[in-house]
């Protein structure tokens, strides 16, 4: 890694307090792990890998009552397509927005995916 992504990942590590292996994603959604590998695919959520043994993780935040939050996947593109890494999205919706008021991800566990998705919008332009 270089020293950006290196102040990136020690800047996501204390903004995520509560992650998830891949093992324990799938017992929070009730999915066969596979079906987890499947959602990291196809951008419906992202992971990034930490910890001595270098293991996938999810932030737990994006799993509300058994399901991935609403909308994620579609903020996850839309920050992809502004340019963000993985670890800069995931920097992002973990940053205290004081427009929202919140962090993105808390707006999105409130179901104001909306005004989620044209913050992340406007970073494009």
């Amino acid at each position: 890694m270089n020293n950006d992504a290196d102040s990136i990942l020690l800047e996501v590590e204390t903004l995520v307090m509560d992650w998830l292996n891949l093992s324990e994603a799938a017992d929070a959604l009730g999915l066969e792990i596979n079906r987890v590998r499947q959602l990291l695919s196809d951008g419906d959520v992202v992971a990034i890998r930490r910890g001595e043994r270098s293991v996938n993780s999810i932030p737990t935040l994006f799993i509300l009552d058994g399901q991935v939050v609403k909308h994620l996947g579609g903020t996850l593109t839309v920050l992809s397509d502004s340019g963000y890494s993985t670890l800069e999205a995931i920097r992002w919706l973990f940053t205290f927005d004081e427009s929202l008021p919140g962090s993105p991800i808390q707006a999105l566990r409130e179901n104001r995916g909306t005004e989620v998705k044209r913050r992340a919008q406007a970073l494009a332009l």
